[in-house]
């Protein structure tokens, strides 16, 4: 079929506009021409998570190589735990603060990393391990679609690992005006130790699931670019959370107590 030309002589001789109704704008051209946001994709997500864990692997390798003291990591803890509660609340998300979390809390887990290292040896390896094993079972299970997040399932996995959480700070509140072991979840009684932990990592885990339903609910509506800093975000606190959790799990394993 022949393109029709505009009677008009000012389109009539544009050749860029016969190109374009030849071919057809692109979502990209439209969205330049109008001004309107670029549209959040997978691949966004992907590489913002990317980048964000790529950050933080490096300040912890520089952490762990440069031996940082017990005082830093409390800092870098308490400063990424700050950072976190902004980007939680902050309505707009910021990317250099977002950033800046994984760069510092990096800095935490590196040296929490050489920690257990120079007393369980290899057991950074293995945590590691683990925490890829348990992120991409989650991730399997829910692209095959054998974990979704159904009404019943976001409450259940929602309420237990809240109720968790606030078993596990009460056992910090009875450790402080009471037993020095708290409810024994923590290194005092081994068993409640281990099967504690692994709760906390099993509903903990499961929460990506509620993560990874969100994110294709924000691609499918068309939200923002610029809101893969949050999911991104979102997806590393879970990932350095379990990394952690993993590593206490496996150091009670050896016997022995963090």
């Amino acid at each position: 079929m022949a393109l029709n030309q505009s009677n008009n002589p000012v389109f009539a001789r544009s050749a860029p506009l016969i190109e374009s109704l030849r071919n057809g704008p692109s979502a990209q051209d439209v969205a330049n021409i109008y001004g309107a946001p670029q549209r959040l994709t997978v691949d966004d997500i992907m590489v913002k998570t990317g980048l964000l864990l790529g950050l933080l692997v490096l300040t912890g390798g520089a952490a762990w190589a440069l031996n940082v003291g017990f005082t830093v990591v409390i800092v870098a803890a308490l400063v990424g735990f700050g950072l976190a509660m902004v980007n939680i609340f902050k309505r707009q998300v910021s990317p250099p603060l977002v950033l800046a979390y994984a760069a510092v809390q990096g800095v935490a887990v590196g040296g929490i990393s050489s920690a257990y290292e120079g007393s369980y040896r290899g057991i950074v390896v293995q945590a590691i391990v683990g925490t890829v094993a348990v992120f991409g079972a989650v991730a399997y299970g829910y692209k095959s679609g054998r974990l979704r997040a159904t009404p019943r399932f976001t409450k259940v996995v929602t309420y237990g690992f809240v109720g968790l959480f606030a078993v596990l700070i009460l056992n910090v509140l009875v450790g402080l005006f009471g037993s020095g072991d708290g409810l024994g979840i923590r290194g005092g009684n081994p068993v409640l130790s281990i099967l504690f932990s692994l709760a906390f990592i099993t509903f903990g885990a499961l929460t990506f699931v509620l993560d990874f339903d969100q994110a294709e609910k924000m691609v499918a509506g068309g939200a923002p670019e610029r809101e893969s800093w949050r999911i991104a975000f979102g997806l590393i606190v879970g990932l350095v959370w379990l990394y952690l959790e993993v590593l206490r799990l496996l150091s009670y394993l050896q016997g022995g107590r963090r």
